[in-house]
């Protein structure tokens, strides 16, 4: 976007069309560069333990293919491209624990039912608890479910 100057004390992540600028105080602001747009641009699970959790998400997330697209003190982002939607591991920003949502839960997109299974195991295998064993439900989706060692529920799915 032309005349656009990141403030003092921020950074700018370009994300194909779209740009993520990371304000003063580390908050992720999405900001559209032009009519294209996703429904959804990133999502954050909140943590206690910033390096307990990047430690899990660095070896899980790399079975999908996502790797750090960026970090600060306060959370680290995983994406698996420049333009895909990204998972952050937050800190909250108000200084309260961080706690679960009840019905809150965040879906990762395998590409076969193979890699279902092995990112279901390698989270269970990192520490997270089985909340639904990998296997058909219904007519196409296939899926497994965990919570990651901050309580966070997840699945992991393939459509097919």
């Amino acid at each position: 976007e032309a005349g656009h100057e990141p403030q003092a004390g921020s950074a700018e992540l370009s994300h194909g069309r779209r740009a993520v600028t990371m304000g003063a105080g580390g908050d992720p602001s999405p900001r559209t560069t032009n009519l294209e747009t996703r429904m959804i641009g990133y999502l954050t699970l909140g943590t206690n333990d910033l390096s307990r959790a990047a430690r899990f998400y660095d070896e899980l997330l790399a079975l999908l293919g996502a790797k750090r697209a960026m970090e600060t003190e306060r959370y680290i982002g995983w994406g698996s491209s420049p333009t895909a939607t990204m998972l952050l591991l937050i800190k909250p920003h108000d200084g309260a624990p961080a706690t679960v949502g009840n019905g809150t839960m965040v879906a990762l997109a395998a590409g076969s039912r193979e890699q279902v299974a092995a990112v279901h195991a390698r989270a269970l295998a990192l520490g997270a608890l089985d909340e639904g064993p990998v296997g058909p439900r219904g007519d196409r989706f296939f899926g497994g479910y965990f919570r990651d060692p901050d309580g966070n529920k997840l699945a992991v799915f393939t459509l097919g």
